[in-house]
C-alpha cells in the first residue's frame, strides 16, 4: 500500500494548482519537482533543463539536502539515462537504474538510487526538460518495489501541464525583458535626441569662450553666460527624462484605475489565489505620492503571491485626511519580521519603507507565522 497521502484526480489537481501559482521560471521548475515527488511518493525528484553545450542550464532537485547537493559537485552532463530522457518522447520506467546498460555511475556523494521513472517535458517537438523520479517509498516485499503503470500515467499528465506552466513562465519573463529593453531603448533615444544636442552646444560654446578670454573678455563673458544657460537646459532635459520613468498609466488613468487594473491582471494570472481591490473616498495625490503608493502596492502583492502562499489578497485604497491609506492584506503563511531582518532578507520591506518615507509617508507591517500579513502605507496628500 502506498504512503501517498492522496491519489488520482485530487492529487493531480493539487499539483497543477501549485504550479499555477508562479510566473517565474525558477519557481515553476521547483514547484514541478516538488509536486512530482509528492504526487508519486518518491524519495528523490529532479528536473533538468538542457543547454546547447551538452550540459544543463538548470537542474532542480528535491529530496537532496543543500549539503548533499554541494558535496555532489557540478551539474551533471547530458549522458546515460539523462541524455536518453532528452532525446525520446516516451517515459522510462526501470526496476533498478544501476543495472541499465546506459548507467554510467554517479559521484561519491550522490545518494543511492534504484527504481527509476523518467520522462521528457515537451512543448510540441521541443524538449523543455526531463523529469526524473527515484526510489518509490512503499513497503519492500519479496520481488522488490517500484513505480507502477499508474505512476507513469500520473507523471505523464503532470508533465503535460508542467510544459504549459514552464512555457507560460518563459513567455512572462521574456515579455518582462522586452518591456524593460523597450523602455531602455526609448529612454536612450530621448536622451540622445534631447540631451546630447545640448551637451554638444555646451562644448562648442565653452570652446568659443576659452578662445575669447584674452582678446575679447566682454564677449567671452557672454559666451560663459550661454554656457550656464545651456547647462541648465541640459539638466532640465535629464530631469524630464527621469520623470518619464513614472508609469504612464498613472498620468493617463490615475492611481485608482491603475491599481484596479493591476489587481485584475494579477487575479487572472494567479488562479490559485483571489486578488481583489476596493477604493472609497480617495482623491488625487501629488504625482510622487501616487507613484510611491503604486510601487509599494506592487511590491506587497508580489510578496503575497510569490512568498506567502496566500489564497486571498485584498488591496484597499481609502482616504486618510488630506492623503490616502493603502492596505494590502493576505491570508498567507505570514512571517516574523524580526526573523526576516536577522536573516538578511527583507522581502522588499526596506524599499517599501524608503518609498513611503521619501514622500513624507509611513509604512506599517503586521505579520506573524500562520496569521497572514498586512502592509499599511499612509501618505499626507498635498
Amino acid at each position: 500500500m502506498s504512503h501517498r497521502p492522496s491519489s488520482g484526480l485530487a492529487a493531480v489537481s493539487t499539483a497543477l494548482l501549485a504550479m499555477s501559482r508562479h510566473l517565474e521560471v525558477r519557481d515553476v521548475l521547483k514547484t514541478i519537482v516538488v509536486s512530482a515527488r509528492e504526487l508519486l511518493d518518491a524519495e528523490y525528484a529532479a528536473l533538468g533543463v538542457p543547454d546547447d553545450h551538452g550540459g544543463f542550464a538548470q537542474f532542480v532537485v528535491d529530496g537532496v539536502s543543500d549539503e548533499q547537493w554541494k558535496a555532489i559537485g557540478p551539474l551533471p552532463r547530458q549522458h546515460g539515462i539523462l541524455a536518453a530522457m532528452l532525446h525520446k518522447a516516451e517515459p522510462e520506467r526501470l526496476a533498478d537504474v544501476r543495472e541499465d546498460p546506459r548507467f554510467e555511475g554517479w559521484p561519491d556523494a550522490h545518494p543511492e538510487m534504484s527504481d527509476f521513472l523518467g520522462l521528457p517535458v515537451r512543448d510540441g517537438d521541443e524538449t523543455l526538460g526531463a523529469l526524473f523520479l527515484a526510489n518509490k517509498r512503499c513497503p519492500r516485499v519479496t520481488g522488490g518495489c517500484g513505480f507502477t503503470a499508474e505512476d507513469e500515467e500520473l507523471l505523464s499528465i503532470l508533465a503535460q501541464h508542467a510544459a504549459i506552466a514552464l512555457t507560460n513562465a518563459r513567455l512572462y519573463e521574456r515579455s518582462r525583458e522586452l518591456t524593460i529593453a523597450e523602455e531602455r531603448s526609448r529612454l536612450a533615444h530621448e536622451l540622445h535626441d534631447a540631451v546630447s544636442q545640448k551637451l554638444f552646444s555646451l562644448r562648442l560654446t565653452a570652446q568659443a569662450a576659452a578662445a575669447l578670454v584674452d582678446r575679447d573678455p566682454a564677449r567671452a563673458k557672454g559666451e560663459l553666460q550661454q554656457v550656464a544657460a545651456l547647462a541648465a537646459e541640459a539638466a532640465d532635459e535629464l530631469r524630464a527624462a527621469v520623470v518619464e520613468l513614472r508609469p504612464a498609466a498613472l498620468d493617463e488613468d490615475g492611481l485608482v484605475h491603475t491599481l484596479r487594473t493591476h489587481v485584475q491582471v494579477l487575479d487572472r494570472a494567479h488562479t490559485a489565489a483571489s486578488v481583489t481591490f476596493e477604493s472609497t473616498g480617495t482623491r488625487a495625490l501629488p504625482a510622487a505620492q501616487e507613484e510611491a503608493v503604486l510601487r509599494v502596492a506592487q511590491e506587497a502583492l508580489h510578496n503575497a503571491l510569490r512568498h506567502a502562499d496566500a489564497e486571498h489578497v485584498t488591496v484597499a485604497l481609502t482616504r486618510a485626511g488630506q492623503g490616502a491609506r493603502l492596505t494590502v492584506t493576505d491570508d498567507g503563511k505570514g512571517f516574523d519580521p524580526r526573523t526576516v531582518r536577522s536573516a538578511g532578507r527583507h522581502l522588499g520591506l526596506v524599499s517599501m519603507r524608503d518609498r513611503a518615507g521619501g514622500v513624507g509617508g509611513s509604512l506599517t507591517v503586521t505579520s506573524a507565522r500562520g496569521e497572514g500579513t498586512t502592509i499599511e502605507m499612509e501618505v499626507p496628500g498635498g
